[in-house]
């Protein structure tokens, strides 16, 4: 990297300056932190303006495919720092402030995280956009922009208190209103039927509900230690700053949550829908993501082209999960309307530009809309995805005849419920799984039934995550470690991490990759301990952490049945049994950190997190056993959490049930920052053990998919017999229910609720539908050879070095790769020096404040 010169640093000192005085009327000695950080943004930004400029001009000049990302969800966390990561501006920003006698890290945690997603999905989809961006692709994606988030996680004694996540409380400056582009959307209305040129029915509403979408947009900034690094949109929808949606004539009548409904529609990701509100404002919100950013992709299109023929060539539209499913149906219809073409012809086009990820296996994640409630909604529509579905449903016939239950378990509408999984199955050229177990499931199971009429469509791209934000920024310690042994091309190459393998057997190396673990640990503690939110964090002088010698067992990720929390909760009582009956029975002192958010609806969710508190407290005030165990769980996980936890990781936790996840993230996360993976043998960590070999992944174990699906499928599991017959898990599971980890009558309550559901069912559901009791002993042994290996640290830093390098396969730019080779036939469009320079030039001669003094 080339030195930083005097002149650098006094521009940006100028420009910082200059946005004190001229928009907060403040001089960088007096202005607060918050303000300093909006003018130190609004100076870094204007370099970012000229790259997002011209990748824009060049996308637009080039008239090529380009990839329109659709999803409900993402997880950018904050800005600025990975925007400083990017553009390679970290020592001159730091020299900067250190001229200006601010602290970066003060600066930085002013930021709040972006609140527009909730786990996985949306982490992964803002990995994506990191990737498109660094490997230049011409792609643009959207989202919604949520008022409030998901929600902000308190824990009261056990208890999840879900408050409104205000990010957008004090201003964005990396955020862009565009009411230029804003656009209407229609709901309900009486049904008018036409036709068009080609006699194809085309269907408008009168009387309609109008809602207007305003577009926000932030710039998506690709790493590049050059200049000539791309900028890429994520196009946010929004609701809430149009009067225009706002009802006052019901207003008027007293009908104030009427009134205020199409308003708030962007207020909450994912509201509550155990209400029909709910189930109605989340549809809404699902629509008005399709419906504004399809009307969007095809403005952007004619003004590049004039008119919509060349629209199959140039428009890829990647569904990200069934929420924006209904982009089958819609873009249908709005061929059908305004392009004069047929059905068939319609669908063929949709088909070539649409493809859908599928993010699940579980039934009920995969959406059903009931069918009178869309036909209210969106009576256009409806009708639309009945045309769809009989043409489909007859193309089922023609190739299976006299087979009447095949094409109704395929078919759309099924029973008064629209399957938004088979309508883009159907409306989309590919479906990808996220990991070769996921997709081999759907193939062979979920949808087994359309891989047998369309094989060509399903595909598997494997997930995978930045390197920049998850090890380059989130561990600046590590990353400068690896790149001072291999170079630093694994920052855009993460192939090149396998380099790191030859020194995994030199002892001083594992002793320097210790030493970072270590610091990286004791980092975390200080941030916890400063935090003040963690439960039980001080009391009577003590707090809730042992020292950083301890193993680091970090199980975090959204709060889910299927990821087993449960099952790791259950593994920690153990412990404490046995420590309680005798306090040296284990080597190794461990803490156990937990963090998730459970759904608002989410009740079973609810209740591990409070058993999990209940625990935690008794272990805490147990002075005989919380000198070598802990359990700590830390609240409203989100990104910039999960930044200070993953480092710190000595073991992750994989530990979902076999056939469950579809891939995962968190654990290439872990993974790649020096964590040793304890794992079922489901999602990705399949193929990272592959990646890995099995000779530096020693802590696989349980039941395999195959195996589960058995046991389901021939009812042949009974977890009171594996309970009554083992008396370590009979014990454990027994202490739900005598009291012994309960205060008041309501844990009591929960608690019991927990031991019905894995030992007697309940009228729902069977007896640990999720095969906690089945794998508890294998995980119990498991975490034996665990300590075994972490009383070796040297051993065990040369395993964690053997994981780390084996990680190349499980970067988002890989996956991205292989969706653009293999489902968008997408290639790279680098910024046009010309251009980029052009704008450069115009800037500079018009940026008179960067100009130093003669």
């Amino acid at each position: 990297m080339s030195k930083i010169s005097e002149y650098q640093i006094e521009s940006v000192v100028n420009k910082i300056k200059h946005y004190l005085i001229t928009t907060m009327g403040k001089t960088s000695e007096t202005a607060t932190n918050e303000e300093f950080y909006k003018a130190f943004s609004y100076a870094l930004r204007e370099e970012v303006m000229i790259n997002w400029t011209a990748t824009q001009n060049t996308i637009k000049t080039g008239k090529i495919k380009k990839i329109y990302y659709l999803s409900m969800e993402y997880m950018p966390g904050r800005l600025l720092g990975n925007n400083i990561t990017n553009i390679c501006a970290m020592d001159l920003v730091e020299q900067v402030l250190k001229a200006m006698k601010r602290s970066l890290k003060v600066i930085l945690n002013i930021e709040p995280d972006v609140g527009i997603g909730n786990g996985g999905l949306g982490r992964l989809a803002s990995c994506f956009m990191d990737s498109l961006a660094t490997l230049q692709y011409p792609a643009f994606g959207y989202g919604m922009r949520y008022q409030y988030g998901i929600f902000e996680q308190e824990i009261w004694c056990g208890i999840q208190i879900e408050r409104p996540d205000c990010w957008l409380l004090l201003e964005h400056p990396w955020e862009f209103r565009r009411d230029a582009y804003a656009v209407n959307i229609d709901f309900c209305g009486k049904l008018v039927q036409s036709t068009n040129g080609k006699e194809e029915e085309v269907f408008s509403v009168i009387d309609q509900e109008v809602v207007r979408a305003l577009p926000y947009d932030l710039p998506i900034i690709g790493y590049g230690p050059s200049s000539n690094f791309s900028v890429i949109t994520l196009r946010l929808w929004s609701t809430k700053e149009s009067p225009h949606n706002f009802q006052l004539q019901r207003y008027n009548a007293g009908q104030l949550d009427q009134a205020a409904e199409n308003t708030s529609l962007t207020d909450v990701l994912y509201p509550n829908d155990n209400n029909e509100v709910g189930k109605r404002i989340r549809l809404k919100q699902e629509f008005l993501l399709v419906s504004a950013s399809l009307q969007d992709i095809i403005n952007q299109h004619l003004a590049i082209n004039g008119d919509l023929r060349d629209f199959a060539n140039q428009v890829r539209i990647q569904i990200n999960d069934t929420h924006p499913a209904l982009v089958v149906a819609e873009l249908v219809r709005m061929l059908i309307k305004h392009q004069d073409a047929t059905l068939d012809e319609a669908l063929e086009i949709t088909k070539t530009c649409c493809s859908y990820t599928n993010h699940t296996v579980l039934k009920e994640a995969l959406e059903e809309w009931n069918e009178n409630r869309i036909q209210n909604l969106l009576p256009r529509q409806y009708r639309v995805i009945q045309k769809i579905n009989q043409k489909f449903c007859n193309e089922i016939r023609q190739k299976y005849p006299n087979n009447e239950d095949k094409v109704k378990r395929m078919s759309i509408i099924e029973c008064g419920q629209i399957k938004m999984a088979h309508l883009a199955l159907y409306g989309c050229h590919h479906v990808n799984g996220v990991a070769k177990l996921h997709s081999e499931i759907l193939r062979k199971d979920l949808f087994k039934d359309f891989y047998e009429m369309f094989p060509e469509r399903f595909t598997t791209v494997t997930n995978g995550v930045t390197q920049r934000r998850w090890l380059l920024y989130c561990n600046p310690d590590l990353a400068n470690f690896i790149t001072a042994k291999i170079g630093d091309k694994w920052i855009t190459h993460f192939e090149e991490i396998k380099h790191l393998a030859q020194f995994a057997r030199d002892p001083a190396i594992q002793k320097e990759f210790l030493a970072i673990k270590r610091k990286n640990k004791q980092a975390l503690l200080e941030h916890l301990l400063s935090s003040h939110t963690i439960p039980g964090c001080h009391k009577n002088g003590q707090n809730s952490f042992l020292d950083v010698d301890c193993l680091f067992d970090v199980h975090i990720k959204r709060i889910h049945e299927y990821k087993r929390q449960l099952m790791n909760a259950l593994h920690a009582l153990i412990l404490y049994q046995e420590l309680k009956a005798n306090p040296h029975a284990r080597k190794v002192k461990r803490m156990i950190f937990f963090g998730g958010k459970a759904a608002p609806g989410y009740k079973a969710a609810k209740d591990i997190i409070r058993f999990i508190y209940c625990l935690s407290r008794t272990i805490f005030n147990d002075p005989s056993v919380s000198t070598t165990l802990r359990i700590v769980f830390i609240p409203n996980y989100n990104v910039s959490n999960a930044e200070r936890i993953i480092p710190a990781a000595d073991l992750s936790e994989q530990i979902s049930t076999a056939g469950m996840e579809a891939s995962g993230t968190g654990n290439m996360k872990l993974a790649i920052n020096g964590a040793l993976t304890i794992g079922t043998e489901d999602g990705a960590n399949v193929e990272m053990q592959e990646s890995v070999t099995s000779a530096w992944w020693p802590f696989s174990f349980g039941a395999h998919s195959d195996e589960n699906y058995k046991m389901r499928k021939e009812r042949s599991y009974y977890p009171d017999k594996i309970a009554h017959n083992n008396p370590m898990i009979l014990q454990a599971v027994e202490a739900l229910r005598d009291r012994s980890l309960i205060e008041n009558e309501a844990e009591h309550e929960t608690l019991c609720g927990l031991y019905a559901s894995l030992i007697e069912g309940t009228p729902w559901a069977p007896p640990d539908q999720y095969f906690v009791i089945h794998d508890l002993q294998a995980y119990y042994d498991t975490q034996k050879k665990v300590e075994e290996l972490y009383i070796q640290p040297l051993k065990w830093a040369e395993y964690a070095l053997h994981n780390i390098a084996a990680m190349g396969p499980f970067s988002g730019d890989e996956a991205i790769k292989n969706y653009a080779k293999n489902l968008w036939s997408l290639t790279p469009l680098p910024i046009a020096e010309k251009e980029l320079e052009m704008i450069r030039q115009e800037y500079r001669a018009l940026d008179r404040c960067r100009i130093l003094p003669a």
